[in-house]
């Protein structure tokens, strides 16, 4: 969990290289918590951002990353974070620059609603989604930290989930 007192606090949370595409989500409020992440997706569907928090730690990072379209075809693909399947207009390829000379991508939820999938599927088995929750935010922190180099201040490495 985390806060975000302002949009100045919300923007901070990005790399600076990537503060300069940030569009804002609308209908935003601070101070705003977040309990586990909060994503958007830009009016024009190009870009799709992720802040999430870093375990062990009350700090949030961003993400930006761009939704490369794909051909249309219908195939199935599997989310990396929440495991979800779906066709190729649920599930693709979503990028992230990782300098200015490279691009990680990772195959994901075009939405990134992947909490809401999780919790839908811990409430039909009767489970807490505590657990599958915490696993999600450590995938997000190792593509974070090992595709895109991101460091944090984090006391430990989160476990591999």
């Amino acid at each position: 969990m985390f806060r975000l007192e302002s949009d100045r606090a919300l923007v901070q949370s990005f790399r600076p290289y990537d503060r300069r595409v940030i569009e804002m989500p609308a209908d935003i409020t601070f101070p705003l918590f977040v309990r586990d992440y909060l994503a958007w997706t830009e009016t024009s569907g190009a870009r799709v951002y992720l802040i999430f928090g870093i375990p062990g730690t009350h700090k949030p990072l961003g993400i930006i990353f761009r939704r490369d379209q794909s051909g249309g075809d219908l195939i199935t693909q599997m989310c990396d974070w929440c495991h979800t399947s779906g066709p190729s207009s649920q599930v693709g390829l979503l990028t992230a620059d990782a300098n200015t000379k490279r691009r990680v991508g990772v195959s994901l939820c075009l939405d990134l609603r992947c909490k809401e999938r999780l919790e839908d599927v811990a409430n039909r088995a009767g489970r807490q989604p505590l657990a599958v929750l915490a696993a999600l935010q450590e995938r997000m922190y190792r593509f974070a930290h090992e595709a895109l180099g991101l460091e944090s201040q984090s006391p430990s490495p989160p476990s591999r989930a």
